[in-house]
């Protein structure tokens, strides 16, 4: 069309002939041979179907835009051309003029003509909609499903099977929906996708990430402020010649150097934090010991790229009492009294680029705790109240699998609230607590004690009642 190809900074593609103003271009695809170019016209966040206008190379020219002969009175939205330009994938509503699931879909092309779209089936369709299909060479696809993630499903034996989520840091590093709108290399050597996290420079940013040997994907990076703007970036994807990205912009589509594929391979890549450093429990004087795991940190830039150090979660100097070894990564220290420490690993790689992990240590009084008996614990459990009718006192006992946030509450037979008789942190063991009634004014009768523990790492939820008979 008369443009000059650009470099490693963005611009318009075709302006005033494909990219016009007051109008949302939200995607293009242009076949391998460089003579067809299908584009989407979008109306988002209005009301409006999708479609594709299409432009073709004949006799020395370009003819178009004409509505997609598929397209029309249809949804059809976000075109790839794939198999050498006999295959376009899009997501579509196979059905005319009805509105319903958006399913992943293709279009075939027999002489030269094209046939309408069909459904890629299920798997990787659910009864939900789904979006931006990206085939790769074994015919595996890549996708966003319809909560926002992105999705891959390996084709296998004629058949697509269950889909499988793409782990942090693609996915999860957001609570924005973004929908990623995926571009996977054939090889899967890399993924184009775009997302709204820490960092970026305004809406859904431009990022890509490289396939490591284990499989997994390294740490996104954000192709910087050449591609990316204040406003939302969209699809971008690889020309058939691998030269250009394509991608929306502003309600625009903008066309861009592939050179970044390689240039961003090699420069540094920003550590991350994967596991969540769990909560720890200790008692008042007893030795503190605990080491953060090699695996909390990632640097995909290789091993032992990263140094580690420690403080309070404010900044502030840790307690006199705890010492960190940042060449062992390990916590070690003798509390002499109970509360709740908020703690703050930080790790650093080579370029002096830093990623912390937060945590919290409660140290509570060990006095109710039987001594030496976490060996016989192997279940939660509330015992029944002994001795029981009482008056004016008995003793309530109960078992913690492992370190928990307990709350035991007294109720009377109507469910009313009478008191809590414990609300905290303990550690896996067998306990015992002391109801006094000389302080509550009960009457003579039937009441109810509930336990609920709370595990601490993974927020599993215990509960048990029992009924306790006092006699005034």
């Amino acid at each position: 069309m008369g443009q000059t190809p650009p470099g490693d900074s963005a611009i318009v593609f075709a302006p005033g002939r494909i990219s016009l103003p007051g109008r949302n271009e939200s995607c293009i695809t242009i076949s391998p041979d460089g003579k067809s170019i299908y584009y989407s016209i979008e109306f988002w966040p209005s009301s409006g179907t999708p479609y594709l206008l299409h432009y073709e190379y004949k006799n020395n020219k370009w003819t178009g835009p004409d509505t997609a002969v598929f397209s029309k009175n249809r949804y059809t939205n976000e075109p790839l051309f794939a198999f050498n330009g006999s295959r376009i994938y899009l997501d579509a509503n196979p059905t005319l003029n009805q509105v319903g699931i958006v399913d992943l879909s293709y279009v075939e092309k027999t002489d030269s003509s094209w046939g309408n779209p069909k459904s890629m089936g299920s798997p990787p369709n659910l009864s939900q909609d789904q979006y931006h299909p990206s085939i790769v060479s074994d015919t595996s696809v890549y996708f966003s499903a319809s909560n926002g993630l992105i999705v891959r499903c390996q084709y296998h034996n004629g058949l697509y099977q269950q889909r499988v989520i793409l782990p942090y840091p693609i996915n999860y590093a957001n609570t924005v929906q973004t929908w990623g709108d995926p571009f996977v290399a054939q090889d899967e050597s890399y993924i184009i996708f775009k997302s709204t996290r820490a960092g970026g420079y305004g809406e859904n940013d431009i990022y890509i990430s490289y396939k490591k040997l284990n499989g997994a994907w390294t740490n996104p990076k954000n192709l910087g402020n050449k591609i990316n703007t204040q406003y939302d970036e969209t699809a971008g994807d690889i020309t058939t010649d691998g030269l250009y990205m394509t991608f929306g912009s502003n309600k625009d589509l903008k066309w861009v150097s592939a050179s970044f594929i390689e240039t961003l391979r090699h420069t540094n890549f920003i550590p991350y934090l994967k596991n969540q450093i769990p909560s720890q429990i200790d008692t008042v004087s007893h030795l503190f010991n605990f080491t953060v795991s090699d695996s909390t940190f990632i640097d995909d830039d290789g091993n032992n790229t990263l140094t580690y150090s420690a403080t309070l979660s404010t900044g502030g100097a840790l307690p006199s009492w705890l010492n960190f070894n940042p060449a062992t990564r390990t916590f070690s220290g003798t509390p002499q009294s109970s509360g709740s420490i908020s703690l703050k690993v930080i790790a650093t790689d080579t370029a002096n680029v830093s990623v912390s992990g937060t945590f919290t240590l409660n140290v509570i009084d060990p006095v109710s705790i039987h001594p030496k008996n976490e060996n016989i614990i192997n279940e939660y459990k509330l015992f029944q109240n002994f001795p029981n009718p009482f008056n004016p006192s008995t003793v309530i006992s109960y078992s913690l699998l492992n370190n928990s946030n307990v709350s035991i509450k007294l109720y009377d037979i109507l469910g009313k609230e009478i008191a809590t008789l414990v609300n905290s942190i303990q550690k896996l063991g067998l306990y015992d607590i002391i109801l006094n009634t000389n302080n509550l004014n009960l009457s003579s009768g039937i009441y109810l004690y509930t336990l609920t523990a709370t595990e601490i790492n993974t927020n599993k939820v215990f509960k048990e009642s029992k009924l306790m008979n006092y006699i005034k």
